[in-house]
């Protein structure tokens, strides 16, 4: 028979690998950290806090966790999204040149100019989420394809050369609202509209679901493809938002505007708590950590250190992320026990 004694011991360390897991992906951890960078940036190079300085970065923050959420959603279905920078490109193309495709920018070219948007977003993810879910190919190789058939397109439009977007979205994506750019609050309305859907919608706890478990999810009539597809369409719209603003930010957007949003997304998503291997994400974190990221590389660059140094956290957080998450840490510790100490456990 089993003891109390027995079953306390098994029962604490159940307890604590699950406040391990809880603190990986709350927010708490990632915002502490975020909150201490900033602080950091106040000693080191106070510049990098000046107004000036943050009225440059938010922007781009706000760009980066719409993207990062995309990349979250994909992950949280255990796979990986290496088409993000074709969609963020080729968003901003399509959004300058269409809007002037009737001898000047106006209105209704610009609205048409947003159905594309959206309906290349749409179709991309689609391919990618069949490709993935019902061709089984896997997600790295699936998206890289369609990355390099979206930058084909990006180049068979634009040529090149760039285009300036129409006037009313540059005032857009450069106006503020009390002294915050508006980019800010358009992140954070769509960043809670999505963590609505996904924590507190039937929808949503089957999403989490089928990414924690396909095969248990199937097995309890759940169609676990069709949850992958639009995982896919879905993180490709919020990429293709995030192309947007930015080419209205830029005002002249270059055609591989997309190119410096693929290592962030990830590192966002993997810093704020969610596993590279599916299940549950923390989305209100992805946002946090794309804030966290934005300002590290405002700090570089006031500092005047090498771009590699941001390039190197995101790598290093990628793996970090990855060894929580794989590694064992029960049988890890079990090795560095000395032998005494067994045999008295025993």
């Amino acid at each position: 028979m089993t003891s109390d004694e027995d079953v306390a011991p098994a029962t604490t360390k159940v307890a604590r690998s699950r406040s391990r897991g809880e603190l990986f992906r709350s927010s708490r951890g990632i915002l502490l950290a975020t909150i201490l960078l900033f602080v950091l940036s106040g000693i080191v190079e106070p510049e990098s806090l000046s107004r000036s300085a943050l009225s440059g970065m938010l922007p781009f923050a706000a760009i980066l966790a719409l993207v990062a959420l995309g990349q979250t959603l994909v992950i949280q279905q255990g796979g990986i999204d290496l088409s993000v920078p074709g969609v963020v490109s080729l968003s901003g193309v399509i959004i300058s040149y269409y809007s002037n495709s009737q001898g000047g920018p106006n209105s209704s070219a610009f609205g048409l100019a947003i159905v594309y948007v959206i309906g290349a977003a749409l179709v991309s993810g689609a391919i990618n989420g069949l490709l993935v879910s019902r061709a089984r190919v896997a997600p790295i190789v699936a998206t890289i394809g369609m990355n390099a058939l979206l930058y084909g397109l990006d180049v068979e439009i634009s040529g090149g050369t760039p285009v300036a977007v129409p006037d009313l979205l540059s005032h857009f994506a450069n106006s503020k609202i009390f002294g915050v750019t508006t980019l800010a609050y358009v992140a954070v309305i769509v960043a809670c509209l999505v963590i609505f859907i996904v924590k507190k919608t039937v929808f949503g706890r089957r999403f989490e679901a089928v990414g924690a478990s396909p095969r248990a999810a199937r097995a309890a009539g759940v169609v676990s493809g069709r949850y992958q597809i639009l995982a896919y369409a879905g993180a490709s719209v919020l990429y293709a938002m995030g192309g947007v603003l930015l080419a209205g930010l830029m005002s002249l957007p270059s055609a591989f505007q997309g190119d410096s949003y693929l290592m962030p997304s990830i590192a966002a998503v993997v810093l704020g708590g969610t596993s590279l291997f599916g299940g549950k994400g923390n989305l209100a974190a992805t946002v946090i950590a794309a804030l966290f990221l934005t300002q590290l590389q405002q700090l570089v660059l006031t500092t005047g250190l090498s771009v590699g140094v941001q390039y190197l956290f995101q790598g290093g957080a990628i793996v970090v992320g990855v060894g929580v998450y794989s590694v064992n840490f029960s049988k890890l510790t079990g090795l560095f026990r000395k032998p005494g100490m067994a045999g008295m456990a025993h």
